[in-house]
């Protein structure tokens, strides 16, 4: 068992006991904001979160048990005397005892943030739809064609509009744009991506796809309802043969007291080989930076009649967790 799991396992027993002190006494302790200290002219930052798996069954023939879950971030953060902003973060994630991590540098200033390392994912945060609530996970709801993990990004913000980009080191590119403003007692949100990228359908074919895709997504908040909507076009292309894939994705939610609730469904298509999935979810907020978390995730897709996806897949899972981020 890593050290990571031991080490999240012991902390996750001091928030709980601590947060658990605090609502007796009704004064609660406020972990919701990072943790950071002064190192000389660097700010030191830590955050994370510990999750414990009461219920977990992923259906008919899958598994069902329980599990601990952690990540966590350390950020060390600075600014020149010309006010461009440095940072490096190292995160770290151990999920069903297997560990992974990612390293990233930035530079920053008003001109917007260069960053540098595992940042693959800096266009796609920016342009999704809103995640489900608690442990609802909508499958297929991106792009099936990747980028490499290592490479630049950038980040920007103009008035109502954000820019952000990205490059590896093979030629792939992920660009995106995103518009947000308010009007009246309404906020509307609308983004644009496209990316170039790869797909290898598994490690034992020799065949490769080069990709395009082209996504849009437009959503709606109305005081503590969020509602968007997603559409997404994707190319395929080997020395052997050509596909293309749409799609369209689907979402509602909405926060009412200590409870947030999330319903979202999808319905795509690689050439006419069906994919299909929904997903609900529900967070309970228990006390600050406690929460416990429900989902139910359906996914069906068929084999297509290219290798881009081998096998029928058809999977029903439920997942109950307690969850506390700091």
């Amino acid at each position: 068992m890593s050290w990571l799991l031991w080490f999240t396992r012991i902390i996750f027993a001091i928030s709980i006991t601590m947060a658990s002190t605090a609502v007796a006494q009704t004064k609660l302790l406020n972990f919701e904001k990072p943790l950071a200290a002064d190192l000389g002219f660097t700010t030191l930052v830590f955050s994370g979160t510990l999750e414990s798996t009461i219920f977990d069954y992923s259906g008919e023939n899958g598994e069902n048990g329980t599990a601990f879950d952690g990540n966590y971030q350390i950020s060390a953060l600075t600014q020149l005397p010309n006010r461009w902003r440095l940072g490096a973060t190292y995160y770290g994630e151990d999920v069903d005892d297997k560990y992974t991590d990612k390293t990233i540098i930035s530079i920053g200033g008003v001109w917007g943030t260069l960053m540098a390392g595992n940042v693959s994912d800096t266009v796609r945060e920016q342009t999704r739809r809103q995640p489900g609530a608690g442990n609802a996970s909508l499958a297929f709801d991106d792009f099936i064609g990747k980028t490499d993990d290592s490479g630049a990004s950038y980040a920007g913000r103009f008035g109502p509009w954000i820019v952000s980009g990205y490059a590896d080191g093979e030629g792939g590119v992920d660009l995106g744009a995103v518009y947000q403003r308010p009007q009246g007692t309404k906020d509307y949100r609308f983004t644009l991506r496209t990316i170039s990228g790869t797909h290898t359908p598994n490690e034992e074919q020799e065949t490769t796809y080069d990709t395009v895709g082209l996504g849009i997504v437009g959503e709606l908040i109305y005081g503590s309802n969020i509602f968007d909507v997603g559409f997404g076009y994707e190319r395929f292309k080997s020395e052997e043969e050509k596909a293309k894939r749409r799609f369209v994705s689907v979402g509602a939610r909405n926060k009412f007291d200590n409870i947030t609730i999330s319903l979202e469904g999808h319905y795509g298509a690689i050439e006419n080989d069906e994919e299909i999935s929904t997903a609900l979810g529900i967070q309970y907020d228990i006390s600050r930076g406690l929460s416990a978390n429900f989902g139910i995730n359906h996914s069906k897709a068929k084999e297509t009649s290219s290798s881009i996806r081998n096998t029928d897949t058809e999977e029903t899972g439920t997942i109950l967790s307690l969850r506390y981020t700091f």
